[in-house]
């Protein structure tokens, strides 16, 4: 049921955030679902999932995801985006370092928030986001709502290797 609800969800994600032709689906890997469609620069290849473990004291949320994109027309890859399901808090505090990844029991990594996403601070950390969500079991994203709710969310990295490689193949990347 998750796996079908994830896609119908993404499908309309992506075409009302691109406003393009009709989203191919390129597999269901596990947790992970791929895709891919075009914007004006060319092909967006993206894969996503949804939390297996959500926690925090909200009473509405919106729909959360973890999602890795590829747009080769752009020449940009490996982009991992939080979509949080509610507006990040302004993070006036330096030492508080949210919201953050964390794979598995590796360091967490500082994720810059806009509005209700994050993303990573560049790409030579997406990059290695990216790798070790290869070989992860696990992701942990750590935020705090505009209110000051906190929330950690669990996503299952189990399928993660074979979307991404889906997505590689859409976007002709080796």
């Amino acid at each position: 049921m998750k796996k079908i609800a994830l896609f119908m969800i993404c499908s309309l994600l992506s075409s009302a955030a691109w406003a393009g032709v009709d989203t191919e689906v390129l597999g269901v890997f596990d947790e992970w679902s791929a895709f891919a469609d075009k914007d004006e620069d060319g092909p967006v290849c993206y894969m996503a999932t949804e939390p297996t473990k959500s926690q925090g004291k909200y009473t509405r949320r919106d729909h959360v995801f973890l999602i890795v994109t590829h747009r080769p027309g752009i020449k940009s890859f490996d982009v991992v985006n939080v979509s949080a399901g509610y507006t990040y808090q302004k993070n006036t505090n330096k030492k508080l370092a949210i919201p953050s990844i964390t794979i598995d029991n590796n360091k967490p990594v500082v994720l810059k928030a806009v509005e209700d996403k994050a993303w990573a601070l560049d790409t030579a950390t997406d990059e290695k986001l990216v790798t070790s969500m290869k070989k992860g079991t696990r992701a942990v994203v750590k935020g705090k709502s505009a209110r000051g709710t906190m929330t950690t969310d669990t996503f299952s990295l189990k399928g993660f290797a074979k979307a991404y490689q889906a997505i590689n193949n859409a976007c002709g990347r080796e």
